[in-house]
């Protein structure tokens, strides 16, 4: 970014733009419309903020998602109502994960909020404050620019409160606005800061001590790693815990590849019925489980059936450390706790002892037999084989979750799901920010994502802008008729769906532009060359549909489909009075 600013160039789009450059978000995914023309034609000018044209709003949102998993902040950028309304959906998404988001949407000019006019592309009202009001549900912060006075310390605001508190933040910003310079862009922005979170130094030595003493007297204690550790600076203090204490690590299954997976410490994810073998038994027999930013929901927990009881956790959240039922001490950053506990826990590895004694190796199905039709778990065998330390994994909320849940990662691999907010199509827009983000950073990376044929009918367009930008990734497209997920929680008709030519619908989207490479696999060989193909073709978007029989699923998929609907199914209690 340029160290000086022209006057005549200093104005709010394109300060946006050199704010967008400065927390490390360089990319923004946007749809244009009238609201938004004039700010989008700013942000062109910041030579280091590229635009990912999408093709809806929707998509936008879930490419903004996958971008901030990887780069840390997101950003996408959309029109008044009709875009604002569509991407509300991705937002709610990152809002449940804990993604930070800057959502810049255009607006009424400045002067209509007091003409008492209808404007298109609104509900109809004379009054335009229903975008933000939806907003405030799915953001943290929100903020209006109607006065270019105001502009400057609005920005900051909910700039800095997205990277604070990790969440998405609304910018509304006045259509007529976007070209006016105004003196407080004009001077070389200050290098920007965040107020950061800080310790009550009294709260921590009287929770470590309290730590300490619990820990000490549990005979087989557990280290248990939740989503919430997704920031660098907490995975860097979970591992030096993990290797001060010795204990066995598990993880929830909404953190997997948060811990490294090559760790002899690391046992496996605890997701209770349905955990890696022998991990749930551990975890729910450890006398004391040291649990880290865990969320736990219907889904995490299986449908509420887990056995592990509050009583014997002790929970490190992000601002605050609880023992059991017992002594909560607050105003403690997360890291700081585990950095402190790390230096003075003692070393116990009775768990992890116990753990070897009971876990066996891993298998893997044989080979079918010529002319079979593709089983998912071989689907899946052929995917653990082609997983490197410079694959980057996604998965789509379904039966993908269960299988990929279960791969292996080797070193350095990565791993994204969206499990809390679980939204069906999500994975497709994901891949296409997650793939831009790593092209800026780590260009060597690959992704390897794995979608369902109900899931990529919500999302499919946006193949056509991972081909517009060059992207390469490896979708496996599992084609088995229908939301299988729902089949196993609720079935009924409406699970069933149209099913498409994927292949020659995505080579339709390319239509002659950009780089493709399909490819249709109905049993292992057929995969077997597949893969082998697409793994040489760097640089092409590789495609293969693959074929299975609707009612193939993993049996982690069938117990957990079980348990949730169980959960989802419990009838209100009736108080037996017979009235109000």
């Amino acid at each position: 970014m340029a160290t000086t600013v022209s006057p005549a160039d200093a104005n709010l789009g394109l300060h946006i733009a050199n704010r967008l450059v400065e927390i490390g978000c360089t990319s923004c995914f946007a749809v244009p419309g009238d609201f938004n023309l004039l700010l989008l034609d700013q942000l062109l000018k910041q030579p280091e903020l590229s635009l990912v044209w999408c093709c809806n709003e929707l998509n936008a949102g879930y490419a903004a998602d996958g971008y901030a998993r990887k780069r840390g902040v997101g950003c996408l950028c959309v029109t008044f109502c009709v875009g604002g309304f569509s991407a509300l959906n991705a937002v709610g998404g990152a809002y449940s994960e804990d993604l930070p988001l800057i959502v810049i949407s255009g607006g009424p000019n400045s002067q209509d909020h007091a003409s008492n006019r209808i404007l298109h592309h609104t509900t109809g009202a004379n009054e335009y404050g229903q975008q933000l009001r939806a907003f405030r549900e799915v953001t943290c912060c929100q903020v209006v620019i109607q006065h270019i006075e105001d502009a400057h310390m609005l920005l900051d605001t909910a700039i800095s409160e997205a990277m604070l508190k990790r969440k998405p933040v609304y910018i509304e910003v006045a259509c007529n606005l976007a070209d006016l310079t105004h003196p407080s862009f004009a001077r070389p922005p200050v290098p920007y800061a965040l107020a950061s979170s800080h310790t009550n130094a009294a709260s921590l030595e009287a929770a470590v001590e309290a730590a300490v003493e619990w820990l000490g007297g549990g005979v087989k204690p557990l280290l248990l790693a939740g989503v919430r550790t997704r920031p660098p600076a907490a995975r860097k203090a979970m591992l030096a815990l993990a290797e001060a204490s010795r204990y066995p690590v598990a993880v929830m299954p909404d953190a997997k590849g948060m811990f490294p997976e090559d760790h002899e410490q690391y046992i496996g994810m605890y997701w209770g019925p349905v955990s890696t073998p022998c991990v749930c038994e551990v975890v729910e027999s450890s006398d004391i489980v040291l649990c880290v930013g865990g969320v736990w929901t219907d889904y995490s927990t299986a449908g509420y059936s887990l056995l592990l009881k509050p009583e014997k956790m002790l929970r490190v959240d992000n601002n605050r450390v609880t023992l059991g039922n017992g002594p909560t001490f607050g105003c403690i950053v997360m890291t700081d706790f585990l950095e402190a506990l790390a230096k003075r826990v003692a070393p116990n590895d009775t768990g992890h002892v116990i753990y070897k004694r009971m876990a066996l190796p891993p298998s893997e199905p044989p080979p079918q037999a010529e002319g079979e039709l593709l089983r998912t778990n071989v689907l899946f065998k052929h995917i653990q084989h082609m997983l490197t330390p410079s694959t980057s994994l996604i998965s789509e909320v379904g039966d993908s979750w269960f299988n990929t849940l279960k791969l292996k990662l080797p070193a350095g691999c990565e791993y994204e799901l969206q499990m809390r907010y679980g939204s069906i199509g999500w994975s497709v827009g994901a891949v296409l920010g997650y793939g831009v983000a790593e092209r800026q950073t780590a260009p060597d990376r690959r992704v390897v994502a794995c979608i369902g044929d109900g899931s990529f009918q919500m999302t499919a367009q946006e193949v056509s802008t991972m081909l517009r930008y060059g992207l390469d990734p490896i979708i496996f497209l599992i084609n088995n008729g229908g939301y299988t997920i729902e089949v196993e929680i609720h079935d009924g008709p409406y699970n069933v769906i149209k099913n498409w030519d994927y292949p020659g619908m995505v080579r339709a989207l390319h239509n002659g532009q950009g780089k493709l490479w399909t490819a249709e696999a109905r049993t292992e060989p057929e995969l077997q060359a597949a893969v082998a193909e697409a793994v040489q073709r760097r640089g092409e978007l590789c495609f293969i549909m693959v074929v299975t029989h609707r009612d193939d699923c993993s049996k982690e998929l069938l117990e957990w489909g079980s348990r949730v609907a169980a959960a989802n199914s419990r009838k209100p209690p009736t108080t037996g009075y017979g009235g109000h």
